[in-house]
């Protein structure tokens, strides 16, 4: 099914490709939007990952550098059975993350500074696991394709804009320009719509399976929005069509339930969340998976402790460690609940 979603979504940009070609130059214009198509196609397969990445200028950590982060990355991923993505870093204030590559092997997550700053543990971990989810799906390579293509299609639009029209080829003249230009506008429109916002739903499932706590994902949500809102995000305002690979919109000022948004409504996600909580609640409790393992704090007092979050003790655990869920709704974030920055290497 994502094979055939994925070759049906290059079909259809390749065409739109074509179409805005042949709107700038005619038959020879097509012709060559073509061949960019077909070369643009296959450098995405195999390249379009490091292009997202870099737009947002994210950043490898491992775990020297970011040990909490990339721990719960490894748990996360120990517990949904997919082989180890690496692990980035992108230093944005806004609150947010995404996944990419094109299979579970080749796979890479990016979570902003704001997101470790303005979140639990409990939260980031909920974070992770939808976008692992995106990568057990294999949405991402869909996600990644169509992120790289909108981009060369407005690349397109803003090409046909510095020629104008031409009235000795054999396009479409300066109407076809005027339809070239005014389709680069809303490439990223197209890609909200080809790009199904029920795949949001499926990675928030999914992710809420594999934590085992809707609620933590439903908190975080929450946060995210809110702070999305806030909080402007430079590098995806200044590349749009990766808008839909993010958790949350990250543009500013959009509104998430409009007919064309790259993702639901927000409050209907939390919904959703809210609603598998109860069914988890009345379900036996999942005991075949690694626990999440919260980063004890360092100077460890006599006797045995229960784990505790990286911003103090967790509040409200078992006898076996487990965390209570956030409270809905959210308190207001800390200016940094971790307690020191959460990148870089514990203190001794």
């Amino acid at each position: 099914m994502n094979t055939m979603r994925t070759a049906m979504l290059l079909a259809v940009m390749t065409a739109l490709f074509m179409a805005v070609g042949f709107a700038i130059g005619g038959s020879g214009g097509m012709m060559i939007a073509l061949a960019v198509a077909a070369a643009t196609n296959l450098f995405s397969y195999w390249n379009a990952d490091k292009m997202v990445l870099a737009m947002n200028r994210a950043v490898e950590v491992d775990e020297r550098s970011a040990p909490e982060y990339y721990g719960i990355v490894r748990d996360l991923s120990q517990r949904a059975g997919l082989p180890m993505p690496r692990v980035y870093l992108i230093d944005n204030p806004q609150p947010n993350a995404f996944a990419t590559g094109r299979n579970p092997e080749h796979a890479a997550v990016a979570a902003t500074t704001g997101l470790l700053q303005r979140l639990s543990y409990e939260e980031v971990a909920g974070v992770m696991a939808h976008e692992l989810a995106h990568v057990q799906h294999r949405d991402t390579l869909t996600m990644t394709i169509v992120a790289t293509l909108a981009g060369a299609i407005s690349m397109l639009g803003n090409f046909a804009f510095f020629l104008g029209g031409n009235r000795n080829n054999n396009g479409a003249g300066i109407l076809g320009t005027l339809v070239a230009i005014i389709v680069a506008p809303f490439a990223a429109m197209i890609v909200q719509m080809a790009v199904s916002r029920t795949r949001e739903y499926a990675a928030d499932r999914r992710g809420a399976e594999i934590t085992g706590r809707p609620l933590w994902l439903a908190s975080a949500l929450a946060k995210i929005a809110r702070n999305a809102e806030e909080i402007r995000n430079p590098d995806a305002e200044r590349n749009p069509a990766t808008a839909h690979m993010f958790i949350i919109n990250p543009l500013h000022g959009e509104r998430m339930d409009s007919l064309f948004s790259t993702h639901p409504a927000t409050e209907n996600r939390i919904a959703a969340l809210q609603a598998m909580a109860e069914e988890m609640g009345r379900a036996p409790a999942r005991s075949d998976a690694p626990p999440l393992r919260p980063p004890a704090q360092e100077g460890p007092a006599s006797g045995e402790a229960a784990p505790a979050g990286p911003w103090g003790s967790v509040s409200g655990g078992s006898a076996s460690g487990e965390t209570a869920e956030p409270e809905m709704p959210p308190a207001a974030p800390k200016p940094n609940p971790w307690g020191r920055n959460p990148t870089g290497p514990r203190r001794r």
